[in-house]
């Protein structure tokens, strides 16, 4: 028997739609600015940049209707909603034609971001990981099996903050498909049952404050909501 020395921790886990079963999630991969509308609020061009991703730790994931503390050293903390993908067959260098063979499943998530630690991160040519990677960054709702071969390819994906719309689109404006993003993401490493990829965000994005509820959801997938809390230690 293999010994420690201290007990691992229990693996991060993501809930699945109507089955009492979870998900043990290995990796988060995250496309950034796969939506033309949100790459030109975020002052680039979505037609010169290729796509490129950054990760957050397993261990981020929350579960739908939990609350998160504001996060420490940020005053501009912003909300992301965007489709899941939850891979669930081992591949490398996957051609595009066959990347939807990979897919488990698809969920509905929150990447959630400080962005004044994002901007000052990229405006010194420095990684993004302290902006994007910190403790329960990444809300998930439950993951919806591939059933009959059912992929997503359009739908309407949309953020409310206390009820008031803030990011509504379609998933048919990704810049980069799911089987662009997997194929990609492929050649790079080989991808592994566990593995997420949040494939990025429409135009929209803003603030939240502690007190917010966060809702959203994608058609065929149902909703997400998530409650901003007081930072640690307030009060």
């Amino acid at each position: 028997m293999m010994e420690y020395v201290f007990s691992p921790p229990q693996p991060a886990t993501v809930a699945l739609a109507g089955e009492s079963t979870r998900f043990p999630v290995r990796r988060i991969f995250c496309v950034g600015r796969n939506y033309a509308a949100h790459a030109r609020e975020m002052g680039k061009d979505p037609d010169r940049d290729p796509p490129f991703f950054f990760t957050k730790p397993a261990d981020a994931v929350v579960d739908s209707g939990e609350v998160v503390p504001y996060p420490p050293e940020t005053s501009n903390f912003h909300y992301e909603i965007e489709l899941v993908v939850a891979i669930g067959r081992e591949g490398f260098e996957i051609s595009r034609d066959a990347a939807l063979d990979h897919v488990f499943g698809y969920a509905v998530g929150l990447d959630l971001t400080r962005r004044d630690l994002q901007f000052e991160a990229r405006d010194k040519g420095r990684p993004w990981d302290w902006g994007k990677a910190f403790d329960r960054s990444a809300p998930v709702a439950p993951i919806h099996r591939v059933r009959d071969g059912h992929h997503l390819a359009k739908g309407r994906i949309w953020l409310a903050v206390n009820g008031d719309i803030k990011q509504d689109a379609d998933l048919a404006e990704l810049i980069w498909s799911v089987p662009d993003i997997i194929s990609i993401v492929s050649r790079s490493m080989v991808i592994k049952p566990g593995d997420l990829i949040m494939t990025g965000t429409p135009a929209g994005v803003g603030p939240i404050v502690t007190g917010d509820t966060i809702t959203g959801g994608i058609d065929g997938l149902g909703g997400i909501e998530t409650v901003i809390g007081a930072a640690a230690g307030a009060g």
